[in-house]
């Protein structure tokens, strides 16, 4: 079942009155058509400003588009608060608040849309270990490390969304190890949950391990050049990379982006 699909998504910045001194029109994204099944993984590479970060903004209700639409189990969504509750969003810098406590940061979404803070807290700290955060609950994001930080944030955009999660690099600014360890716990909590998620990377290996389909972006305006099923089985790891078949993915997708 198509729970999620985009229809000739179009989004231009700049031109008069936008701010930007030559007035000149940026167009971010055209014509991007895509869906994603209850439960599917998509993972996004392109170019650096093909315009996916611009994707996952007007998912998100942040941006609203210039032509197309955005359809939720087959309602056209309108307005960003058709999106509250459905969608959680996860920009590429974790965003953690340093005055609130690892256990206020992450029930924020959830105090934002209106609820119990008593039971988001609960909420909260029953998802604490398998997000690898038991026992920080007071910790302040200054005393926690790299990794320790996404996973935060991970969980505040978890707990803010029933249906799909859009993540925008998170592992990007970590450290190879971190990184590897993170992408595995990632595809642990999925299989458990079977959340949908749209995972923007700058990684094909990574696009290729984690997702059951990558969306090539062309070259700013971002298109979509290509839309790759990834057939690989589950559970995936190191040794992954090292298949035939996702030596085959990788070059059809190295291919399609023509750096």
């Amino acid at each position: 079942m198509t729970l999620l699909a985009v229809e000739a998504l179009s989004k231009s910045f700049g031109g008069r009155g936008s701010g930007r001194g030559d007035g000149a029109v940026v167009e971010a994204v055209a014509d991007v058509t895509f869906g994603a099944a209850a439960g599917e993984f998509v993972t996004i590479i392109g170019p650096s400003g093909c315009g996916k970060s611009t994707l996952l903004r007007l998912l998100a209700g942040l941006e609203q588009p210039d032509s197309g639409r955005i359809v939720l189990e087959g309602r056209p969504l309108a307005q960003a608060r058709e999106r509250q509750g459905r969608f959680g969003y996860m920009p590429q810098r974790d965003t953690l608040l340093p005055w609130r406590t690892v256990l206020e940061n992450v029930i924020l979404g959830l105090e934002l849309a209106g609820g119990s803070r008593e039971e988001a807290r609960e909420e909260a700290r029953q998802l604490l270990p398998l997000f690898g955060l038991e026992g920080f609950e007071e910790a302040w994001p200054s005393a926690l490390s790299g990794g320790m930080r996404q996973r935060a944030a991970l969980l505040r955009t978890f707990l803010a969304a029933d249906d799909i999660l859009l993540l925008d690099e998170p592992f990007g600014a970590l450290d190879a190890l971190t990184r590897r360890v993170l992408q595995q716990w990632l595809l642990g909590v999925r299989t458990r949950f079977q959340k949908t998620i749209v995972f923007i990377t700058h990684d094909i290996d990574e696009a290729l391990l984690l997702g059951d389909r990558v969306l090539v972006f062309s070259p700013r305006p971002g298109r979509i050049a290509a839309d790759l099923a990834i057939d690989l089985p589950h559970p995936r790891g190191e040794e992954t990379v090292l298949e035939a078949g996702f030596t085959a993915l990788k070059r059809s997708a190295l291919a399609h982006l023509k750096l």
